[in-house]
């Protein structure tokens, strides 16, 4: 099972590292590079998950329709070229938009549309492969294996392109990418290479535990303590995910950092969040969730504190300490709240909290890049400052961390502890990869 559990991994890498380049590098050489309008590309950044909610409908049509007699690793691997097939055509999408706007943005919901019907597609499948070849008892660990190793992945990759990128020409860029996309296609290969059996899935595949947005609002609305969390998740996902699009133009424009140095700021979050993990795990059953929970809040905004901070001062050094903050508070926040959740989750409806997670989460996302790239662009427009866009943006995801902060000394989790079916921590780390 070991050989499989890696296998998986390698897949789960290989779809990830195809959107590094995208979040941490094109993002950059977009918005600060090239000048193109920061809203532009967060409309184009939110296009993929729009496909969100076809991922029931794909899981439903594999378990019915296999292909040469397997039912998930046709879709993985269409779902991989779509990916990687993005990956190759959205730098070059970013300098078409700059000799012809509208036929760039055309081919760019093209390119980036292709992205997230490649995610969708190929995450649902390989999910619910790794879910039937682990069965029920190591399904927790196959997916933290994968999610850990999806971590270690984004860190490689982002050191890859600071190295690919020493020197920036369109030429490089494009090169860069193309490397990244072959290596995603290779990693994601040899992971699908003799990983499903024909004979290893049943023909009467076990009905996914689904529910309607209609089903998990009223899950929700129903109880006024389910209701403060809710809210409490959308404030925090949007303003910890909302600056994906913003931290390496950010970084260019205030401290003049090349795309080498840009790109290595995801690697340097993604350690932190990484090490966060390991010390929420450390830390559970030894302080109450609650107070862990919250000092990943709180690191999370001191992060963004931080980070205007060094915008205000013009120190990368000030600017370090941030995004190592935000991500180690990242980290802590995500396992201390996904516990949280289960604690407001009782018995025979777990599936349905999740759900109702994973909809937070989706929306959180939505609206946190929306927010980015509109209000730096409204506050640039009003300023004349592109700096005071982003301080702007920054100063509004830290009051929102704030206030979720606020909102959590509100939440009682006593009166959902009975019947509560708990989770290990490789479980709640599993679903931290949604």
């Amino acid at each position: 099972m070991f050989l499989k559990r890696f296998q998986l991994g390698l897949i789960h890498v290989a779809v990830a590292m195809t959107l590094v380049p995208i979040n941490s590098t094109l993002n950059r050489v977009m918005i600060h590079d090239l000048n193109i309008s920061k809203t532009i590309f967060t409309l184009l950044a939110v296009f993929p998950y729009l496909f969100s909610p076809i991922q029931v409908a794909i899981g439903a049509f594999s378990d019915r329709h296999p292909i040469f007699g397997y039912r998930r690793t046709p879709y993985i691997l269409a779902g991989l070229i779509l990916c990687v097939t993005g990956l190759i055509l959205s730098p070059r999408v970013a300098y078409l938009m700059q000799e012809n706007f509208t036929l760039g943005f055309i081919a760019g919901l093209f390119a980036f549309g292709a992205w997230g019907m490649g995610y969708n597609l190929s995450a649902v499948s390989y999910l619910s492969l790794a879910s039937e070849l682990s069965g029920e008892k190591e399904r927790g660990k196959t997916i933290a294996t994968m999610f850990f190793m999806m971590v270690i992945g984004l860190i490689a990759t982002g050191i890859a392109l600071s190295v690919m990128l020493t020197t920036y020409t369109p030429e490089t860029l494009m090169r860069a990418f193309n490397i990244v996309a072959a290596s995603a296609l290779t990693l994601g290969l040899l992971g699908l290479f003799k990983l499903e059996r024909r004979s290893s899935v049943s023909t009467l595949t076990t009905k996914a535990d689904t529910h309607t947005i209609k089903e998990m609002t009223f899950a929700i609305t129903a109880n006024p303590v389910a209701k403060i969390f809710f809210v409490y998740l959308l404030l925090l996902l949007a303003a910890i995910l909302g600056q994906d699009v913003l931290l390496e133009p950010f970084g260019a424009l205030a401290f003049g950092m090349t795309i080498e140095a840009t790109s290595r700021i995801v690697s340097i979050s993604s350690l932190f969040t990484l090490i966060a993990f390991v010390v929420a795990g450390l830390l559970e059953g030894r302080m109450p969730r609650k107070a862990i929970a919250q000092v990943g809040n709180i690191g999370a905004l001191a992060g963004f504190v931080f980070i205007i901070l060094s915008g205000v001062s013009h120190s990368l050094n000030i600017f370090y300490v941030g995004i190592t903050l935000l991500g180690f508070g990242t980290g802590i926040s995500t396992i201390a709240n996904l516990s949280l959740m289960f604690d407001l989750t009782v018995a025979g409806k777990i599936g349905l909290y999740i759900g109702a997670w994973g909809f937070s989460n989706g929306l959180s996302r939505l609206t946190g890049l929306l927010l980015a790239g509109v209000v730096a662009d409204g506050v640039e427009q009003l300023t004349g400052q592109s700096m005071s866009g982003y301080l702007v943006v920054f100063s509004i995801e830290a009051v929102m961390l704030l206030i979720a902060a606020i909102m959590l000394t509100q939440i009682d989790v006593s009166k959902f502890q009975k019947g509560v079916e708990e989770p290990s921590f490789m479980d709640k780390v599993a679903l931290a990869s949604d």
